[in-house]
């Protein structure tokens, strides 16, 4: 299981010599190539390291992954705890990493997904009710952004957790042993089991869902984790034409074509907001407001002057307008370009 916080990393996190190091691999390997990109998965860094990590005049690495938004709904910390999301928390570490990255020339791999963590969607949506929605909002949320965004297996047709029936289904010793460890701490059976299913990392494990027929099409043998109960309906062949990989497809696009989403600087905007993440992307004379609803109620938003002439550059709702009010759906994502 994951070592407390105060055992083991701070022996070798962001240490000196790790930067030491780094340069020394640079120099000697990977930087004598400009085609090679590096990223290093920095669990407990600090973002003035990944500044230091990452700015290309210190020749270390290209970009670096931080996990500090992946435990905003661990409750005191702990991990194998059931709270919702905090998301002011959310929300101020997306703009501290986002502006501090962006003032002061570092570079970050952006995450909502990946083999350590249960599906971002069970975790930030309402997916009963708007798993489409939130699928896209999440997506826009980090590929609009400063950074080099990724995709984890699954998440570009809105993947969810597999819904386990019982321990038997889960292999990952992380989980099994904390399962063991709720019994002993006092939990029942269903309650430590209601954890396991909400944090295991088997959650991202699963088989990737192809179709709907047996094992998800991934296997015509026995896969090492049962498929996940939703793989009928959410499957490839289902949602290949879909609004969220179609949605996916279209950030791609946009972050080839235009520097302002692949180059422009990071400002943290809407900071009071109790409910939307908002930024802006400014690159030359273009300016880019991107407007984040993380709930399933409607929020009003008050435009700025600059932004009420711009265009919609992307909506996950199809009847977006500008206007000097917005009304943001739930889990609406909306992107307002000037120029």
């Amino acid at each position: 299981m994951d070592c407390p916080e105060n055992e083991g990393k701070p022996a070798y996190t962001d240490k000196p010599i790790v930067h030491d190091y780094l340069r020394m691999m640079n120099q000697a390997t990977f930087g004598a190539d400009d085609s090679f990109m590096t990223v290093g998965e920095m669990s407990s860094t600090t973002m003035e390291n990944c500044v230091l990590y990452s700015s290309p005049d210190r020749q270390e690495l290209s970009m670096t992954f931080n996990f500090h938004h992946l435990k905003v709904d661990y409750k005191d910390g702990q991990k194998w705890t059931l709270a919702p999301f905090d998301f002011e928390e959310l929300k101020s570490l997306y703009h501290s990493w986002g502006k501090e990255m962006s003032d002061k020339g570092g570079w970050s791999a952006l995450f909502w997904n990946n083999h350590d963590q249960p599906r971002a969607l069970n975790r930030f949506v309402d997916i009963q009710n708007f798993r489409k929605e939130g699928a896209t909002m999440l997506a826009a949320s980090i590929h609009l952004s400063r950074g080099t965004p990724y995709i984890y297996m699954g998440e570009e047709i809105g993947m969810i957790d597999p819904d386990y029936d019982s321990m038997a289904d889960y292999v990952d010793v992380e989980s099994l042993n904390a399962y063991q460890m709720l019994l002993e701490e006092g939990k029942s059976q269903e309650e430590a089991f209601q954890i396991i299913q909400a944090k295991s990392r088997d959650n991202s494990r699963i088989p990737m869902q192809w179709d709907a027929s047996e094992n998800a099409g991934f296997t015509a043998g026995t896969p090492w984790l049962k498929a996940g109960k939703s793989y009928p309906h959410i499957n490839v062949e289902n949602e290949i034409q879909g609004p969220i990989f179609t949605f996916y497809q279209d950030l791609i696009r946009l972050r080839k074509e235009m520097p302002i989403i692949s180059e422009g600087s990071y400002k943290p905007a809407f900071e009071y907001s109790k409910q939307v993440y908002a930024f802006e992307r400014q690159y030359e004379d273009q300016k880019l407001l991107v407007l984040n609803n993380f709930y399933a109620t409607e929020v009003e938003i008050d435009l700025s002057v600059a932004y009420q002439n711009g265009r919609i550059l992307i909506s996950n709702y199809e009847d977006a307008e500008v206007s000097e009010k917005i009304l943001l759906k739930p889990y609406q994502t909306l992107a307002i370009y000037v120029n």
